[in-house]
């Protein structure tokens, strides 16, 4: 199920095993964010596949990109799961489809669109997630300092902190949100360069919490996994759409100067998803 409803200003989606929520916020005009989210049946159990893009605001059609990224990604990576395919080699073709889709927005040369891009397979005892840009996946668990961050930020300060600077110093950075990084239209050549490559990372939750995917509207706000935790949990648990609703509410009411979306897959017990 896809958020490509007429209005995309506000849009939710609740398959009962996960949930997301996504709101052009408060000081943009149009909401550039896109999400997509199903749930299926692999061989060892429930699976829930969930997407979310964030639109590069400097590039050409940021909000077209987004959306045609996650509605090309989503299929590919569902297939797979309820295959029992290798998740990592789908989810690297997942993006390849995703950069296909975007390609075919037909831009001028040298005015690409562009989009962040972040996707998560939440199967039974693992998730699988691939990335590019500045959209987050955080694991929050009770209590909440065992919550954590699962994705590092391509961007000028995700660059810092990875070299040993403090992530507060780093954010203070001028240039701390321009991105190192992302999913566009480009030519095979460059798309296979390391330097663009997605990331792929698998994540095997140690007990009951809940996998949050999110863009940079919400941790802009609250990007401590911990107090991402006490917000969200323990609603998230047993009412995923409630803690989405909650998280875009807090972004919205800090000043909501950012898209923001927001992906809820909660987890009961380290062997069900």
């Amino acid at each position: 199920m896809i958020n490509g409803q007429p209005s995309r200003d506000h849009a939710e989606v609740d398959l009962g095993t996960a949930a997301g929520v996504s709101d052009k916020g408060v000081r943009h005009e149009r909401n550039e964010d896109a999400m997509a989210l199903a749930s299926g049946q692999a061989p060892d159990g429930p699976v829930v596949v969930a997407v979310v893009c964030d639109g590069v605001s400097s590039s050409a059609r940021p909000d077209e990109a987004s959306l045609a990224a996650a509605e090309a990604a989503l299929p590919v990576l569902l297939a797979a799961a309820q295959a029992g395919e290798d998740l990592t080699a789908a989810s690297r073709a997942a993006v390849t489809a995703a950069r296909e889709s975007v390609a075919g927005l037909g831009e001028p040369a040298g005015d690409t669109s562009a989009t962040t891009f972040i996707s998560a397979v939440a199967a039974v005892g693992a998730v699988t997630l691939c990335w590019l840009g500045d959209s987050r996946a955080y694991w929050l668990a009770e209590p909440a300092a065992e919550s954590r961050l699962l994705t590092q930020d391509d961007s000028v300060a995700g660059g810092m902190v990875a070299a040993g600077l403090p992530a507060e110093a780093a954010m203070d950075s001028p240039f701390a949100h321009v991105l190192t990084r992302w999913l566009g239209a480009e030519p095979a050549d460059l798309a296979g360069d390391p330097g663009r490559a997605p990331h792929v990372e698998q994540f095997t939750p140690a007990g009951a919490g809940a996998l949050l995917v999110c863009s940079d509207g919400l941790w802009n706000y609250l990007p401590e996994a911990a107090d991402l935790a006490r917000l969200a949990l323990p609603r998230a648990l047993t009412d995923p759409l409630g803690a989405a609703s909650d998280m875009v509410s807090f972004a919205l009411d800090a000043g909501g100067a950012d898209n923001v979306t927001v992906v809820v897959v909660p987890y009961h017990t380290p062997s069900a998803s």
